[in-house]
């Protein structure tokens, strides 16, 4: 696919945001991207959104403008769809910033997904389908530094460039497959509250507690040097692990050193010892001293609700690899709990639990039955 492609425009004025949004709010679909910070900052944010128009590529530069409610009722309007690839993040982000709800979304990524797809990154599909080549090093870049370079310029606009055509393709691909509906179901739950996953920035020592190999003791050292990280993390306004690794926590919770000159064995840098060794070693003597910490106990689930759960895992993973699809095409996870929890007597109850995905039903019903042992599901 060969094609003149004109700059795209810079907005980062209300009055470039009020003449993108009468573009955008005229189209019947717009593609849509965001790029965020998580690796250079101790709090997330979105640093750029895209958007393309069958007219023009725009670049959005949220750290100029602040307020973004003018797009709100873009994200909101059932008549205009809005294109994403892989969605899930993006509106995390987008309703963790700007609090954005969403309606009518098709998500590119899922439709590769539900089609089968042995890789569905937006780089491996637009050189399929189209010979476009993405470099993907900017994944990584620090989106909040102003100005951004050409290169970050380049792969933004790429990244919503071409999601109609994308789109389109896999639509069609959907339809010959008679998976459309699995699809339109699936974006329609991405634009659901209830789906949103919160990602954590400054996790504390619980993301240790599941470790068999650290003691209660050593979790409370690890308890205290995640204070002190996260902290220092906080003022620096960087990642935690951009102060120090997990993996020498552990080191130090398991050797508790007394002197700076120890530090070094559990792998601290130079520089992180003369700038942090007082502090880690009062969070190690602190951690030795306090109460223990109390391991948080994953909930037991019942016996019979394990045994209906691993029946509909291996059900859906026999099935996936029929249809050559990710097990969770065939039985997405929300419904892996509702069902081995509360598992239904009949047909008409399946369809309940699982009425926000009827196609499903339709499709696997009887089997989904049959598989937790529901006796005439046919």
């Amino acid at each position: 696919m060969s094609e003149i492609l004109l700059p795209p425009i810079w907005v980062n004025t209300i009055q470039s945001l009020k003449k993108m949004t009468e573009d955008l709010a005229a189209q019947t679909r717009v593609a849509v991207d965001t790029e965020s910070n998580s690796l250079h900052a101790f709090r997330e944010q979105v640093c750029l959104l895209q958007f393309s128009s069958p007219k023009a590529d725009y670049l959005v530069d949220p750290l100029a403008l602040k307020d973004l409610s003018l797009l709100s009722p873009l994200f909101a309007n059932p008549k205009i769809e809005k294109i994403f690839h892989a969605a899930e993040y993006d509106l995390i982000c987008l309703r963790r910033d700007f609090g954005f709800s969403f309606v009518n979304l098709f998500d590119t990524m899922q439709a590769a997904r539900i089609l089968g797809y042995p890789a569905v990154g937006l780089d491996r599909l637009l050189g399929d389908k189209f010979g476009v080549k993405m470099d993907k090093r900017h994944q990584k870049a620090n989106w909040a530094a102003r100005p951004l370079t050409q290169e970050q310029i380049y792969y933004a606009r790429f990244d919503t460039h071409y999601l109609f055509d994308l789109r389109d393709v896999l639509e069609q691909e959907l339809r010959e497959k008679e998976r459309l509906e699995f699809a339109v179901e699936d974006f329609a739950r991405a634009c659901s509250l209830d789906e949103q996953k919160q990602k954590s920035n400054g996790a504390s020592w619980e993301r240790f507690s599941g470790r068999k190999d650290l003691s209660l003791r050593e979790l409370t050292v690890i308890s205290q040097l995640c204070k002190w990280r996260d902290k220092e993390a906080e003022k620096l306004n960087r990642p935690p692990y951009k102060v120090v690794m997990d993996d020498v926590f552990v080191m130090l919770a398991k050797n508790p050193p007394e002197k700076k000159v120890d530090l070094s064995a559990a792998g601290l840098s130079e520089k992180q010892i003369k700038l942090w060794g007082d502090q880690v070693l009062g969070a190690i003597r602190h951690g030795l001293e306090s109460p223990l910490v109390e391991r948080r106990q994953a909930e037991r689930k019942d016996d019979a609700v394990l045994r209906r759960l691993e029946k509909l895992k291996a059900w859906r993973k026999k099935v996936g690899l029929e249809m050559r699809v990710e097990s969770d095409v065939i039985l997405p996870k929300p419904y892996l709990g509702v069902l081995s929890e509360t598992p239904p007597k009949s047909l008409a109850e399946l369809r309940y639990l699982m009425k926000d995905t009827p196609s499903r039903v339709e499709r696997f019903g009887e089997q989904i039955l049959k598989t937790l042992g529901v006796k005439h599901a046919n």
